[in-house]
């Protein structure tokens, strides 16, 4: 049923980003992976970011879970299929029989593929007749979901990768494309001639790189579009036929923003930028008939996403500038398949195939599905699912393809909620996760290369996403495991979950896209209804909705929107600021962000060594004014805190943040770096309507840590014996090609008398302390301690020496310096993919290399993905200001 001998090449879809680009793999001799990017594939035309370019070192079975496990008094024991699945059904129709359905619960992800998540709603809406089924694509897309809804009728994307390219004026809003989404990025700095402006109140690489960065205030954004709003309209640059034609709610509008100071000076007061950039920008608006404007994370992840959202497309709408070549409101999405997941209901408050739970629609469904009952209302969004968990209002839920004990908001009280949940059920493919170690039932989920089945992108294109290789261990596909659960909770289901392969899941997923859809619905996929498995195998990309007539290229070309009477909603918000508001006690608004090659909770990032090593632990940004007045000092640890949790963080003392804003990667967990923790500390507070948490502002406080030591452990990757106890030491640990380093601080001294050495060598003067062991001529330990971190060798040279299968002499007699005499340092590194540091491309502009080119012909920096480019030129600024200021 799951088994086939896959062809050694392969064109397939990369599992990060919302971009969806094609990636052609290359199967080498069993897991060995080489990979590059498909020319043939519209959204990325060959490109590769550093992440996809290091998927065939995240390819391997480091840390899989390949067996179905079940917690015992003695920890998690392996435990057949048959068992496993068995206790799920038996567990959940036990807790639906004595509770009813909305007594269960699933909280799926982005990361599955469209066939997946088909499963589970259909299990959950049309079976167990609950719509609890909500994704982790809740916290990152579900405000710019509802926006859509408001405006257009329905949860559609105007844009297309072309438009970023006809565009001769494009805006990020809330949006650091350079990092998040770099080979788009890539595609748009190839354009020439286009003005680029950047809302973010952060000094993002994308910031950096444009014509106008306004760094505005958090949470200012519906204050500062409404503006554009008023500013067009006073103006008289306004669509006057488009808004007759194709809108409804102008004199509304209107009214609604009289309400406020629309003047330049009050705005930019508000937003906390200068009248001249903010008239720059409007201008700029006002006169380009071509504009793009792009928002993502930084924009929905608020309590007043929903709001934020309308008032950019209420400026498109105004203006006319959607439906049109190089003119849309474009909502890029932050993962794989959140698109995916939005068309077959995968968000609580959605039916299935875009449809909500009016009665006409739940009638349409249940017929198609021809299901015993149908989810009469709209079940839990994220936050309130584990708050129902946590009061014991859901007593199960099935948790699949994603870390929300790390990815939640208020991270203690989803792990307090996990604790008392009668049954927790994780799907996923990593063996220890934050979320893996809460379960009950583990079950081994097909992870990327194993999995078949189709993805769809932020420009509405589906590609498939194909299997390279046989499933190792126990593992089965997601859809797979779901539908047996289905079968094993009542037999008289077994019809309607007896697909015999992704391509009868998505077909059947296809079909009810177009079953009674006369054109009142947009999503339509009524083309690919009857692809067999051949046809599936070999399905090219390709953009809905899409008929027996073919494909639609780009929405609202003809001015028609997918509300009852088909035209667009202009719908007045109202700014509100964050729903907590700094206090002295929490003066500080915390930002929770993301680093350049790392994804989500690093279960996958981490295992790649060249993607742990551009920022390789969790930093606190903070302005400098702040951290002189707190004496915080750079590279120095720190706590934050707020209402909900602290963290321990390295400060970074920049002003690419604003005074009185810190910001903080979220990507670390407990299997990294317990102290630093992100999400532990966000508040829960959510948008209204989309249920989408405020990650982009939290009410913090800072202080410094004062740690009277640095030091770090490093351990063979393969390495499996015990760790010396860290005590209350900080510590963060990443993977490197040989070794594992943890890095470490504290206070109070740590314990080493328990590490085993070969050589040691203790510096009174400096306090350096030093320590090695070396088993059959290989390098097995390495410890150094220093009260200054400064004092603390490179680490590059030391961890290379865990891959020489005998150290020399030479090395040998270096190991507790910790570096070759004559050894050039790197510095810090900033392309990932070739492996450059600070140091490296600072000697070669000091020789000349003055463009961005000349660094890649010195160094080969910045010549494979691009996505370090960004930092190339802030070195070349750099040094131009040292240059100037030494003349």
């Amino acid at each position: 049923m799951f088994e086939s001998t896959p062809p050694v090449t392969m064109k397939t879809t990369c599992p990060y980003c919302g971009v969806g680009c094609g990636v052609k793999a290359e199967l080498t001799g069993g897991r060995r992976m080489s990979v590059k990017g498909d020319e043939t594939h519209p959204a990325n035309q060959g490109r590769l970011c550093s992440k996809g370019t290091a998927l065939g070192n995240t390819f391997g079975l480091e840390g899989r879970l390949l067996e179905p496990k079940m917690r015992t008094a003695n920890g998690f024991e392996p435990t057949s299929w048959d068992e496993a699945l068995d206790a799920v059904a038996h567990k959940f129709n036990a807790i639906i029989s004595e509770h009813g359905p909305d007594a269960v619960a699933f909280y799926v992800s982005g990361q599955l593929l469209t066939e997946d998540y088909y499963a589970v709603n259909k299990l959950a809406k049309g079976y167990i007749g609950t719509a609890n089924v909500d994704t982790n694509s809740r916290l990152c897309m579900s405000s710019a979901v509802a926006a859509h809804k408001q405006a257009f009728g329905a949860d559609l994307v105007p844009g297309t990768y072309e438009d970023l390219e006809l565009a001769d004026l494009l805006v990020f809003s809330g949006h650091n494309a350079a990092w998040t989404h770099p080979v788009l990025y890539r595609r748009i700095e190839a354009r020439e001639g286009q003005m680029r402006v950047c809302i973010d109140p952060k000094r993002t690489d994308t910031a950096k790189a444009a014509d106008l960065h306004l760094m505005i205030r958090p949470q200012t954004d519906v204050r500062l579009w409404n503006g554009l709003c008023a500013h067009l309209i006073a103006r008289n640059a306004v669509d006057h036929d488009f808004i007759d034609q194709h809108t409804e709610g102008y004199s509304r509008l209107m009214a609604a923003l009289c309400e406020d100071d629309q003047s330049l000076d009050a705005i930019a007061h508000d937003c906390g930028i200068s009248p001249a950039d903010l008239k720059a920008f409007y201008d700029a608006f006002l006169h380009t008939e071509k504009t793009v404007s792009l928002f993502s994370m930084g924009s929905n992840q608020s309590s007043q996403g929903v709001h934020k959202g309308l008032a950019l497309i209420n400026a498109h709408l105004l203006s006319g500038k959607v439906g049109k070549p190089g003119a849309a409101p474009f909502s890029i999405t932050g993962q794989p398949n959140a698109m995916g997941g939005r068309e077959v209901g995968g968000l609580a408050n959605m039916l299935a195939a875009h449809m909500d739970f009016d009665d006409a629609s739940k009638a349409i469904v249940q017929r198609y599905w021809q299901s015993p009952t149908i989810a009469p209302k709209p079940g839990l969004k994220a936050v309130d699912m584990f708050e129902a968990v946590r009061t014991g209002k859901v007593k199960a839920i099935w948790i699949m393809a994603t870390n929300p004990m790390v990815s939640m908001p208020d991270g203690n009280r989803i792990h307090e909620a996990l604790s008392n949940c009668e049954l927790v059920v994780v799907s996923d493919v990593i063996a220890r996760t934050d979320t893996m170690d809460m379960a009950h039932i583990q079950l081994p989920a097909a992870a990327w290369g194993e999995k078949d089945g189709t993805v769809t992108n932020s420009e509405r294109v589906i590609s498939r996403q194909r299997r390279m290789t046989t499933l190792p261990g126990q593992v089965r596909p997601d859809w797979a495991i779901i539908a047996e659960v289905a079968r094993r909770m009542n037999s008289a289901w077994d019809k309607a979950f007896s697909w015999k392969g992704p391509h009868e899941v998505f077909a059947e997923h296809a079909g009810l896209t177009a079953f009674e859809n006369t054109g009142q619905r947009f999503l339509n996929l009524g083309g690919l209804t009857g692809l067999n498995r051949d046809a599936y195998d070999t399905l090219t990309p390709t953009r809905w909705p899409v008929t027996a007539a073919g494909s639609t290229h780009r929405l609202f070309a003809d001015g028609r929107f997918a509300t009852p009477n088909g035209r667009a909603r202009l719908i007045a918000p109202k700014p509100t600021g964050p729903a907590n508001k700094p206090t002295p006690e929490f003066p500080f608004s915390l930002n929770s962000a993301r680093v350049r090659d790392h994804w989500h909770t690093m279960t996958r990032t981490a295992l790649a060594p060249e993607l742990n090593r551009h920022i390789n632990e969790p930093l606190l940004d903070i302005h400098p004014t702040d951290a002189k007045r707190l004496g915080i000092r750079d590279s120095r640890l720190s706590i934050v805190t707020t209402a909900f949790g602290e963290a321990i963080l390295k400060a970074r003392v920049t002003d690419d943040v604003r005074e009185g804003n810190l910001s903080v990667p979220m990507h670390w967990t407990r299997q990294f770096a317990p102290f630093g923790r992100a999400n532990q500390m966000v508040n829960p507070a959510v948008d209204p309507m989309s249920g989408q948490p405020e990650f982009k502002h939290t009410p913090a406080r800072v202080s410094a840590y004062n740690e009277a030591w640095h030091g770090f452990i490093m351990t063979p990757r393969d390495f499996d014996g015990e760790l010396p106890d860290f005590g209350d030491a900080v510590w963060r640990r990443s993977s490197h090609a040989f070794a594992d380093c943890f890095e470490l601080a504290g206070i109070a001294p740590m314990d080493i008398s328990g590490i085993e050495i070969t050589q040691s060598l203790d510096d009174v003067t400096t306090g350096l302390t030093r320590r090695v062991r070396i088993e059959d001529g290989r390098l097995t330990r390495v410890l150094f301690i220093a009260p200054i971190h400064k004092r603390l060798p490179p680490r590059d040279w030391l961890l290379e020496r865990f891959g020489d299968l005998v150290l020399d002499a030479k090395d040998r007699a270096a190991l507790l310096i910790g570096r070759l005499p004559g050894v050039q340092d790197k510095g810090r590194i900033i392309c990932a993919c070739r492996s450059v540091g600070e140091k490296t491309i600072t000697a070669a502009i000091a020789d000349g290399a003055l463009t961005v080119e000349a660094i890649g012909e010195a160094t080969t920096a910045g010549t494979a993905c691009g996505s370090c480019k960004g930092e190339l030129k802030q070195c070349l600024l750099k040094h131009a200001k040292e240059t100037a200021h030494a003349a």
